[in-house]
């Protein structure tokens, strides 16, 4: 059997779906399963080795043209495989971040409109190429791609898969009638989907009401990490106490709210830093710039690091310096792929209790949950961490534990390609899915 995962490439950032889809790719072929790694967009950018091909469908650029670049644009659009060259596209991509999700509703639904869409060529593209590789079984990267899954079945006679991502964030960012439009095409592609994968129980129950999804074809397989290279810690790091952040630098993952809060500690006399690290693109360095002058306004911008993107050596070296990780998003997180790299670390997540948090602080018992009211809860929150070190070396202990026996990488392969097998294999989907 041979499964073909489709990766949406996010524009030259790492992105916590493409580390996600290229770590379980990476898992399932050094188990020996036959399984070939395909972006979309983009060429990806992961902390590890990158295990997809070299051929990029639905490049960028050929994209942008074909939707909006008038007649001459359609036609350079159309020759695909021209401008989908990787280079071209990496470069490119370094601008991907100052595109807006409320400006790409036409795009959007020109994907979701499959064979009767304006990307039509690009469908036909990947089709054909998707034909040499032979495949069983085919896994869309997300909803926004459910408009070809009629096609990919027709035409190559094979099951289609579908990860449930976040897009609801996205998709709920898009201006009308685009929004509107999104979401009728979802519905309607989804009837050719056999099977979604959903990160976290959470999410798998809210796409299934914000997308109207029949349940019965929704399966839960958790989130995994890489664990291969990672050591119990030997000791505690020494002081100050430091939070960590490990996410994009923008509003919603709520960078400002965690300074507000070291702000609001630092005034008690707490001995506090913040590390953070996460891609920043042109479009948010204005918010990073008036993080930083809040800071300095109120003497404490020496108790703040931005460390830029990191490598995985980079990121390992940030969480061994860090006492508790914390990336206090303000949107309902559906994944929190970072979250697990904490606990897998040891270190133990000071995380709000809402989206997928809960589910990933209660089964590890890696951390503590606060009620997302404002930056004095989260200083709370905090001062509770600093003030319990047994506690704290405990939710450490136990959070690195639970994510090497339920959220490794390996785990999270054997899950996905039981899905696969029931699937290819005859055996029928698993319906009744536990949300």
């Amino acid at each position: 059997m041979r499964a073909v995962i489709l990766i949406a490439g996010a524009g030259g950032m790492y992105c916590g779906s493409c580390l996600r889809d290229n770590r379980l790719a990476a898992r399932l072929r050094a188990d020996g399963r036959d399984v070939v790694l395909v972006p979309l967009y983009t060429p990806i950018r992961t902390d590890e080795n990158d295990v997809s091909t070299a051929t990029v469908y639905y490049g960028g650029l050929g994209v942008y043209l074909q939707q909006r670049g008038g007649a001459w644009g359609r036609a350079l659009g159309a020759l695909g495989g021209v401008l989908d060259r990787p280079w071209l596209l990496r470069m490119l991509g370094r601008f991907a971040g100052r595109t807006r999700p409320e400006t790409l509703g036409a795009l959007t639904v020109s994907v979701l409109r499959g064979p009767s869409g304006t990307l039509r060529p690009h469908l036909e593209r990947l089709i054909d190429g998707l034909k040499r590789l032979e495949p069983s079984v085919v896994h869309l990267p997300n909803l926004m791609f459910v408009g070809m899954a009629g096609e990919l079945r027709r035409r190559l006679e094979v099951p289609v898969v579908c990860s449930l991502s976040g897009e609801d964030i996205f998709l709920d960012a898009l201006l009308e009638p685009h929004r509107g439009q999104a979401l009728e095409l979802i519905a309607r592609g989804a009837a050719d989907v056999e099977l979604f994968l959903a990160p976290t129980r959470y999410y798998a129950g809210h796409a299934a009401v914000h997308f109207g999804l029949p349940t019965d074809r929704i399966e839960f397989v958790p989130l995994g990490v890489s664990v291969d290279d990672l050591e119990p810690r030997e000791e505690p790091p020494k002081p100050p106490f430091v939070v960590a952040y490990m996410g994009r630098i923008c509003p919603e993952k709520g960078l400002a709210e965690l300074t507000n809060a070291l702000l609001l500690l630092r005034d008690a006399g707490r001995d506090v830093r913040v590390r953070a690290a996460g891609y920043l693109s042109p479009a948010e360095r204005p918010y990073l710039q008036q993080v930083e002058a809040t800071l300095v306004a109120r003497s404490a911008r020496a108790a703040f690091e931005y460390l830029g993107e990191v490598s995985r050596e980079q990121k390992l070296a940030l969480l061994a310096s860090a006492h508790v990780l914390c990336v206090p998003a303000t949107y309902r997180e559906a994944k929190g792929l970072y979250v697990l790299e904490a606990l897998a670390s040891g270190v133990p997540v000071v995380q709000p209790r809402h989206g997928s948090f809960p589910e990933l602080v209660e089964e590890t018992g890696g951390g503590i949950l606060y009620d997302a009211t404002g930056p004095a809860a989260l200083a709370d929150a905090l001062s509770a961490m600093m003030d319990a070190d047994a506690a704290r070396t405990e939710y450490g202990r136990r959070g690195q534990a639970a994510v090497r026996e339920q959220f490794s990488d390996r785990a999270m392969a054997t899950q996905t390609w039981a899905q696969y097998t029931r699937l290819v294999g005859g055996e029928g989907m698993s319906r009744g899915a536990s949300l």
